[in-house]
């Protein structure tokens, strides 16, 4: 039981850390290009940000259960934020009646989105050892 809360605290957390990232770089379309929309963007990329982080933490838990995050390699933790990207826009278009272009653009964009959310995080992770 123990074992399980452990990594339900983990998701939440990486949840969280990612929602923070993806919180902030909400504000860029506001400030550079000076979009305004109904609901501000980055309350909606903090939300999509916690699911991506964890979307992926649930894939580590599932494929590298027996390795702490610090011990997997750059392009691995990459490729499985890239998967869970993937797995965001699914849910994403599911929920909204989107073409074949957005669906497309969508999910080019999360992957990245969260191959490089993975990468920091695997940055985080090695950095916090190391102390």
């Amino acid at each position: 039981m123990r074992k399980w809360l452990r990594r339900i605290r983990g998701a939440l957390g990486m949840g969280f850390t990612w929602a923070a990232a993806w919180f902030a770089v909400g504000f860029v379309p506001r400030w550079v290009f000076g979009v305004y929309t109904d609901l501000p963007l980055p309350l909606l990329f903090g939300a999509l940000g916690f699911i991506a982080g964890v979307i992926f933490s649930g894939l580590l838990v599932l494929t590298e259960s027996r390795r702490r995050l610090d011990q997997l390699s750059l392009p691995r933790v990459a490729g499985w934020g890239a998967i869970g990207g993937v797995l965001l826009s699914a849910l994403f278009v599911r929920g909204a009646s989107l073409g074949w272009g957005e669906v497309l653009a969508i999910s080019t964009t999360f992957a990245l989105a969260s191959a490089v959310s993975a990468s920091a995080s695997l940055a985080l992770a090695r950095r916090a050892v190391r102390r």
